[in-house]
């Protein structure tokens, strides 16, 4: 059963890779990129809708040019921003609600830190008939919404690694950072948790859920373990071949990379497989709360999930529990508020940079 469902991821993949390859920008839409940043629709409108996340632009285009087709009235600005900042800015903003003006939708894959400033009051709530039909685990306090999932993986250069020895588990990965030949010693990369939303959520995570995570990352340290902030900064070592394997990325990037030809291939851990959300909020301070809940239903919409499946490579929320085979999102709500705590997260960084930092 188990090698059938994660036949079952693999063959979902291919069909979220496909759909990525597939052109779907409006002919003749303007728009001005402009470094991490996209600007769509009429410079004089009124209706002025400000979306900051952590998606990336190239990844996230197609589905905004969309939205922006469907209200051509409406002026679209789409800052990507990284987890830690888009969490600050929202905090920031709370406090000095007139110094700046602030986004109408956050979206970030930091979905803890999202939650968080849902629990410290900084969202707006939000109903709709889209909202409605979220699963229980993707709508927590009608505040904070899963819009997506992205499944947390490792990835291999395949020029780099034999497919012999692969590891398909953390057991597996384990056994090949202690081998004699130390095949990944110096070519071993994961999330730097002190400066990424993501790779906090996802070692905290791990360190709940394996309890071999401890063993892990002290084998990490011992084959000088680097560090990155961002998934792309990752896959822009691997495609170089400065490192061999990275563990804990995210799917959609990696596709993207594929796809384009980089010479990489996921792993889905058989032990298990953790799904994040893509979340949103409509912060507290929203000067157009309206038009970020016209983004968010549309994102939510059947048309704007079959757009985030093709263009950004994240899966339907409807389509992302497989429990045969380990895959199950993590659910939003007050379980990922365990290790915020100050006192947990200041003895977790510690243990964790101890153990990066073997020699």
């Amino acid at each position: 059963m188990m090698r059938s469902a994660l036949s079952w991821i693999r063959v979902i993949g291919a069909m979220a890779a496909v759909l990525c390859a597939t052109p779907f920008a409006a002919p003749g839409h303007a728009a001005e990129v402009n470094g991490s940043g996209l600007t769509l629709g009429p410079a004089d409108s009124k209706n002025v809708l400000i979306l900051h996340a952590s998606n990336s632009v190239q990844v996230f285009r197609g589905v905004l040019e969309d939205f922006s087709e469907l209200n051509p009235g409406i002026r679209l600005e789409y800052t990507e921003l990284s987890t830690q900042q888009l969490y600050r800015d929202t905090l920031e903003r709370a406090a000095q609600p007139a110094a700046k003006r602030g986004p109408d939708l956050v979206i970030s894959s930091a979905m803890d830190l999202q939650t968080k400033l849902v629990n410290d009051g900084h969202a707006q709530m939000h109903v709709s008939p889209e909202t409605r039909a979220l699963p229980a685990w993707a709508n927590w306090r009608d505040e904070v919404f899963s819009i997506g999932t992205d499944p947390i993986v490792m990835v291999y250069n395949t020029r780099r690694l034999a497919a012999a020895r692969v590891p398909h588990t953390r057991r597996e990965l384990l056994s090949l950072l202690q081998a004699p030949d130390r095949p990944l010693a110096d070519r071993i990369s994961t999330y730097d948790v002190d400066g990424s939303g993501i790779g906090y959520l996802a070692a905290t995570q791990d360190t709940r859920l394996d309890s071999m995570a401890g063993a892990l990352l002290a084998a990490f340290g011992r084959n000088g373990v680097s560090v990155h902030e961002s998934t792309e900064d990752a896959l822009d070592k691997l495609a170089r071949g400065d490192i061999t394997l990275a563990y804990n990325l995210l799917e959609s990037y990696t596709r993207h990379r594929i796809d384009q030809g980089a010479p990489l291939a996921i792993i889905y851990p058989q032990d298990y497989t953790l799904m994040l959300s893509r979340s949103a909020i409509i912060p507290k301070q929203a000067p157009r709360g309206d038009l970020g809940a016209l983004l968010l239903d549309y994102l939510l919409s059947p048309r704007g999930q079959e757009m985030l499946a093709r263009q950004s490579g994240m899966r339907p929320v409807n389509a992302s529990v497989i429990p045969a085979a380990g895959v199950r999102p993590m659910a939003l709500g007050v379980g990922l508020l365990v290790y915020l705590d100050p006192l947990k997260k200041r003895h977790f960084l510690d243990v964790w940079r101890a153990a990066i930092q073997a020699p």
